[in-house]
């Protein structure tokens, strides 16, 4: 495993975060049981990685406590989120600390070491900044969480508003990302930002379906190419980024896509999510392999640091 300081918070993490959410939900959303995904959580754990990050919308907050059980605490960075209830009209701060208490009961621990507000859209920016951060600053201070994060909603938000604020605010330690090889938007809206700030960042998105599923990767690329949004040949093949796959480039898509995330410049962590061992490691792998070559790096941001919002699908929320 390979480890990096995350922002100013000063902790040494993994550069491969194990995600908890996501289609996937430790295996959880695919017909795994809880068992099998504490499982998950604890061969990550051999692997070196020691950042895991949550939420209580994920409902693997519970998987993830029993997983931690007799781990040393100051061996994991421990991340979980409070998000808007769908029912509600904004956030609140009384919703917010009820949902982080509530955190610490389910993961079987004295504090978290980043809460995160997620899921921000650029509309509520300003409230959460006024009328959030000022009561779990308080929580802060009373030891229940270490440092203080934001996430964004990347398909909401497609040019990535909110998090161009937030990372010009002074008073969040780490930001949740979207970035993938199709959509760059963070590099000019968001990285130069927290990289000046010392913000961590946390990469998310980063393998949708899209570079797991061939079909729809060229389904895609068609669908562009007819927009004129990319050149007309990559609308023209069934397999429209081959020239990633060539001999000692990257061994699939989805290798590619984990390499190209896990190198930009101003990121700290990838996060991934799989219920599946083997799935487990070769992510792993893909994260600590060298980078794509730069003739590749250039001719992706040539052709596709333009597009907005694609490979962006979102889990639905489990019930």
């Amino acid at each position: 495993m390979q480890y990096t300081t995350l922002g100013r918070t000063g902790l040494r993490v993994s550069v491969a975060g194990l995600g908890c959410g996501g289609f996937s939900r430790l295996g959880l959303s695919t017909g795994r049981t809880e068992d099998e995904a504490v499982g998950i959580v604890r061969q990550a754990l051999d692997l070196g990685v020691t950042l895991i990050d949550t939420a209580a919308v994920y409902g693997t907050e519970a998987v993830v406590g029993k997983a931690l059980r007799g781990v040393p605490r100051d061996s994991v960075v421990l991340c979980t989120k409070a998000s808007k209830p769908p029912e509600a009209p904004a956030f609140t701060a009384e919703a917010v600390l009820a949902s982080l208490d509530a955190s610490l009961q389910r993961l079987g621990v004295d504090y978290v070491d980043v809460f995160q507000v997620h899921a921000v859209p650029p509309a509520a920016y300003d409230h959460v900044r006024e009328a959030i951060v000022p009561a779990l600053l308080r929580a802060r201070e009373a030891g229940k969480f270490r440092f203080l994060g934001i996430t964004e909603t990347a398909p909401n938000d497609v040019e990535q508003v909110m998090l161009n604020r937030a990372a010009q605010d002074d008073v969040w330690d780490t930001a949740m990302v979207a970035f993938h090889l199709m959509d760059q938007v963070a590099r000019t809206q968001v990285f130069p930002f927290t990289q000046a700030q010392r913000i961590g960042t946390l990469l998310m998105f980063v393998v949708r379906g899209i570079f797991a599923r061939p079909a729809q990767l060229a389904a895609t690329m068609q669908a562009l190419a007819a927009e004129g949004k990319v050149p007309a040949w990559l609308g023209e093949t069934d397999s429209p980024l081959e020239f990633l796959l060539q001999p000692a480039r990257a061994s699939s898509l989805t290798d590619a896509a984990y390499r190209y995330a896990r190198h930009e410049p101003g990121v700290d962590v990838v996060l991934f999510g799989t219920g599946d061992a083997a799935h487990l490691r070769s992510n792993i792998a893909s994260i600590l392999q060298p980078p794509l070559p730069d003739a590749d790096r250039a001719k992706l941001a040539d052709l596709f640091s333009h597009l907005r919002g694609v490979g962006l699908e979102a889990p639905a929320r489990p019930r």
